[in-house]
């Protein structure tokens, strides 16, 4: 369980944070410099809370005014809640351009990967909201900046993503109605749509890196397709542990009858043109999907993180419209 650290131990944490690597952690001596301070400064027992997460602790301040969104799930879910996060990260130098009127104002904290430590202890942060794909190291110097909550990347925990956040920015009505909507959304989709899916195989392509790559049917957009759409989920995906490259070669032995391509600029600088080169392509111009003008190319923001509030709401929308053509 972390400690609530307050503004007098900034000085002695951000000497420690400069001063070793992304894997070291903060001396003996350095740490207990830290919780003395901490310590006379005091923060009383009413003035902090405990909130549960995933099965884990966490002690956040009773009041939570200053949230530090450092990765884009939390950034979108943030968005669609209305919260104004002093902190966010940065895609090519700016807040990303699908959420940056949402977030406006939010201080530019680094790249996805790992956050600028420095920057986020300037925020003086209530809390951090981080990523669960960040490795060991990455959470550690978080934690010695303030508690950081590891937000879930895996789509199936949405709304307990959405929760906690609503939890933490006093937004709780919120998240609850949101989360209710998208699920009448859902049981009226399913009445357009079960008849046209039931015999289709339909695929969520993310390019990155030049490459076609798929994702498990509980990972990314997935869910929306294969959970509440109903969609018949293809073996290619249900033998897919993890994102998996995909080969044209492939691809055309699965033949699907629609396809959903998403390609994002900044995820593919070393090929900038292959989306293009991918469609010109004679196999995948082959494709049933192809054909049959089934192929959708970035139906929502190509940055969406799929297992998210925003993405299930704008992808659900966006599916939908496209596959009842």
């Amino acid at each position: 369980m972390k400690k609530y650290w307050k503004i007098g131990a900034a000085t002695v944490l951000a000497l420690a944070l400069a001063g070793c690597g992304s894997t070291e952690k903060v001396s003996k001596k350095e740490t207990e410099k830290v919780e003395q301070e901490t310590a006379s400064k005091g923060v009383a027992k009413d003035e902090t809370q405990t909130i549960s997460y995933l099965d884990v602790e966490y002690t956040v301040p009773s009041e939570v005014k200053k949230i530090v969104t450092a990765s884009l799930e939390a950034m979108e879910d943030a968005a669609i809640l209305g919260i104004k996060p002093v902190g966010a990260l940065e895609i090519a130098g700016a807040l990303p351009k699908y959420l940056a009127a949402d977030l406006e104002g939010a201080e530019l904290i680094g790249d996805k990967r790992e956050p600028n430590a420095e920057a986020i202890l300037a925020l003086d942060p209530d809390v951090i909201v981080g990523t669960s794909k960040w490795g060991e190291d990455v959470m550690t110097k978080m934690n010695k900046i303030e508690t950081t909550i590891p937000y879930s990347h895996i789509s199936t925990n949405w709304k307990k993503n959405l929760l906690i956040l609503g939890q933490l920015s006093d937004k709780e009505e919120e998240a609850q109605n949101i989360i209710s909507d998208y699920e009448a959304k859902v049981a009226d989709a399913q009445v357009k749509t079960a008849e046209q899916l039931k015999d289709k195989t339909v695929l969520i392509i993310r390019v990155r890196g030049g490459l076609m790559n798929i994702y498990p049917a509980d990972v990314y957009l997935n869910p929306v397709l294969y959970e509440d759409l109903g969609a018949p989920i293809p073996e290619i995906i249900t033998t897919a542990k993890a994102q998996a490259e995909i080969t044209l070669e492939t691809l055309a032995s699965v033949n699907p009858d629609a396809i959903f391509l998403q390609f994002e600029t900044s995820e593919n600088s070393d090929a900038p043109k292959a989306l293009e080169e991918l469609q010109a392509n004679p196999i995948f111009q082959s494709l049933k999907a192809s054909k049959e003008g089934q192929v959708f190319v970035n139906a929502i923001d190509p940055l969406a993180q799929g297992g998210t509030a925003w993405s299930k709401v704008k992808f659900l929308d966006a599916a939908v419209k496209d596959l009842l053509k």
